[in-house]
């Protein structure tokens, strides 16, 4: 049997890591609203050093796994998006953290 049989997954396997989340960048955003309340995108841009066009792309594509919430707002007349992690993407996001703690406690050595 190969490497890949399912049948040798164990509970902490690799394969149960969430592809959503683990990416670098949208992983570095998760953890950035995962702490707060809700951000705008200055802030994100800032913590994450992405660029704006980097941060969008992720940031639909995490709403679209329906983990973040984007809203727009006027604040003195000018544009602010903020952004909050869903019930559903904290759920993700702690389950990723229990998942990939599990996978590397259970790394000999």
């Amino acid at each position: 049997m190969s490497d890949r049989d399912e049948s040798h997954r164990g509970p902490g396997s690799v394969a149960d890591i969430n592809r959503i989340i683990h990416e670098p960048a949208r992983l570095a955003i998760l953890a950035c609203l995962y702490v707060v309340e809700s951000a705008d995108f200055l802030f994100l841009e800032r913590q994450t050093g992405l660029t704006r066009g980097n941060l969008s792309s992720h940031l639909s594509r995490l709403e679209s796994a329906g983990y973040v919430q984007i809203s727009k707002e006027f604040v003195d007349k000018i544009p602010r998006t903020l952004l909050r992690l869903t019930a559903v993407g904290r759920d993700a996001f702690e389950t990723y953290r229990r998942n990939m703690k599990r996978i590397l406690d259970e790394l000999p050595g």
